[in-house]
């Protein structure tokens, strides 16, 4: 087991946006967490890796109790996220991008006297490789194609050299066209660097073509969890999905 969520509890001025959620990862597991708009998928991804404060309850990853840790210190204990919104400096090159944060997890700092340029050019450079970037080096990140900028931001997470991988919707916004090709990546990344996936998403496409196992919450609550096959035939998810989608 390489990530434990004991009853995490959490709340914004009286509502309860995670309500007592419990699940475990196995090591080298590829799980995707699904539910309707608001049912606290990115609140609890967000609580797990350090980026909100705890209600209640206890986080434990690769043994360690990570509950009242902030989100740099399990970045370096392997634990790495992207997040719904790109999160890039856009202003940047692709290659400066992939740079700053793989010098950000050796814990790197730079003086107006040092030239950035000769420093960890090798492993930045197999970091693009790995996801596709690598003609697009020399490119202003926020010039990129949506597409190529959420490959960009999987290649930030991959460059703290984690374990653990939270997604948080890494297809949102994507063409069908895209999504297909991210997809792809993600999971050859994943089985190539025997990492552990942990994702939210919308298109059920998706979820149905790479998770091992899937997870649904709805109002703060898990209400379900097992292989794709028995997640689709669930009558409590099948409700849920109905209903929403007579809503919308």
């Amino acid at each position: 087991m390489i990530l434990q969520v004991d009853n995490l509890v959490k709340s914004f001025d009286g509502f309860i946006a995670v309500a007592g959620v419990s699940f475990q990862v196995e090591k080298g597991e590829l799980c995707s967490m699904i539910g309707p708009n608001g049912a606290g998928k990115t609140t609890l991804f967000n609580m797990i890796t350090g980026h909100l404060p705890l209600g209640k309850g206890r986080v434990v990853f690769n043994g360690m109790d990570i509950s009242k840790l902030p989100g740099h210190k399990i970045c370096r204990l392997g634990l790495g996220r992207s997040f719904q919104r790109i999160n890039i400096f856009s202003s940047l090159t692709v290659f400066e991008n992939i740079q700053a944060a793989v010098l950000t997890h050796r814990g790197k700092s730079l003086s107006f006297f040092t030239s950035v340029q000769p420093l960890f050019q090798e492993e930045t450079e197999e970091i693009l490789v790995s996801v596709g970037l690598q003609d697009h080096r020399d490119a202003v990140s926020g010039s990129l194609a949506y597409g190529f900028q959420k490959q960009l931001e999987l290649g930030i997470a991959l460059a703290s050299n984690p374990i653990m991988l939270l997604l948080d919707e890494p297809t949102a916004g994507m063409s069908r066209q895209e999504t297909k090709a991210t997809i792809e990546l993600i999971g050859k990344i994943v089985r190539e660097k025997g990492l552990t996936l942990l994702f939210t998403e919308h298109d059920m496409s998706v979820v149905f073509s790479i998770s091992e196992r899937i997870m649904v919450l709805h109002q703060g609550q898990l209400i379900a969890s097992g292989p794709p096959d028995e997640v689709r035939t669930n009558q409590d998810v099948q409700k849920i999905y109905i209903g929403e989608s007579r809503c919308s």
